[in-house]
């Protein structure tokens, strides 16, 4: 009996989805938890894996919507074997063709027969092998003719490009509406000299990435500020539920992360709990994952607060959009060396502009300005978020 390829819940809210691009193609042998094809959501890009191992056999949504519970393709179930690691050829084997240990007899026959480079082909059979049926599906399929070239515009011709936005896209444009349009939203500015950060990295970068695997990066200082401060001014991690207002006992920080398609904000769950080189771990991890399509829709859901770093992009400074229900969100920017006064003296200082955007309608400006100060005061004395003073 065929097994069913279904589309899984995918999160909170989320419906619907879109067939992005399959991984396999009817015919092609898939093991289990490989995945099979791209599901793309108002959230992320995420992959759809084999709930076992068989030959796809039939693709029954292509293309297009569907809903969550909607079977997209059927498995007919088999064992797969998991490719063998091939072993280097000894000298005297190097001239052997791969054929005669991947493609069947009648197939090596038949593509001998047409010029068809069976040696080439995906195979259906056990173990990847090529059968005679894949080089008949070969030579049953019309060649494509190329591609006619396109001509290039003449010089000065206006013209536009209609592309479709994707349902990730189109959700991100919704969500940033809904900030707008539902929330009392303000920004306020403040900056920090980033040198004793900086003095730190360079004195013990070396040997935390040697230790941990990773490198230290400004983000997990700017967390580690961000949850003392919301434990200081805790109007700023909360939520406003009809008439209610929830304050969040637990801190889970959300960090913007640029994928293919658009910002994501995957969310360090407790991360008043986390250390430094968990931090930065995580965060690598997300960039990662988000890069190859395979965050879970769950991360990305619960966040009480975020953290934008639009420094990495060049911007100076910015009014980062609040990310409903959450009602305040801290936007880094690039540091930028430009003439401070210190002690009555002009001095060129490390300086990174900071941006807090809230929710005018339970946070009021001294909370903002407050907290904005006080990870100010955390930045530029970093020795302070290791004794929590």
């Amino acid at each position: 009996m065929p097994v069913e390829l279904k589309i899984p819940p995918v999160g909170e809210s989320i419906t619907e989805v879109e067939i992005g691009q399959w991984l396999k193609r009817e015919g092609d042998l898939v093991r289990a938890d490989e995945p099979v094809v791209e599901l793309v959501t108002d959230k992320a890009t995420l992959e759809l894996p084999a709930p076992a191992s068989g030959v796809l056999s039939r693709i029954l949504i292509p293309s297009g919507q569907a809903r969550v519970g909607d079977v997209v393709a059927l498995l007919e179930e088999q064992e797969v074997q998991a490719p063998a690691a091939q072993a280097s050829p000894k000298p005297e084997q190097a001239s052997s063709p791969v054929a005669e240990t991947k493609v069947m007899p009648a197939a090596a026959r038949l593509a001998a027969q047409s010029g068809v480079d069976a040696a080439s082909l995906k195979g259906s059979g056990p173990g990847g092998r090529v059968l005679k049926e894949d080089v008949q599906r070969v030579l049953s399929t019309p060649a494509s003719p190329p591609p006619a070239p396109t001509p290039a515009p003449p010089q000065g011709e206006r013209r536009d490009e209609v592309v479709p936005m994707t349902p990730l896209r189109r959700r991100i444009a919704e969500r940033l509406l809904s900030a707008k349009q539902s929330t009392a939203m303000l920004t306020t500015f403040n900056e920090a000299d980033m040198g004793a950060v900086m003095e730190l990295r360079r004195e013990y970068g070396e040997s935390f990435q040697k230790k941990h695997g990773v490198k230290l990066g400004f983000m997990s200082f700017f967390v580690k500020a961000v949850v003392q401060a919301l434990q200081e001014i805790p109007q700023l991690n909360a939520e406003i539920r009809g008439t209610d207002i929830v304050y969040h006992r637990y801190y889970d920080i959300g960090i913007a992360v640029g994928g293919g398609e658009g910002l994501v904000v995957p969310v360090l769950r407790d991360a008043d709990k986390l250390s430094m080189a968990q931090i930065e771990e995580r965060i690598a991890d997300f960039a990662a994952r988000v890069k190859e399509k395979r965050i879970k829709p769950e991360e990305l859901m619960g966040g009480t607060f975020t953290i934008t770093n639009g420094g990495i992009y060049g911007s100076l400074n910015s009014t980062p959009l609040l990310n409903p229900p959450q009602v305040g969100i801290l936007g880094m920017h690039a540091i930028v060396e430009r003439p401070v006064a210190r002690n009555g003296a002009v001095v060129i200082r490390p300086m990174m502009n900071l941006a807090l955007s809230y929710d005018h309608r339970i946070v009021d400006g001294r909370e903002a300005v407050t907290f904005l100060r006080r990870v100010k005061e955390l930045i530029e004395n970093p020795v302070r978020l290791v004794l929590e003073v």
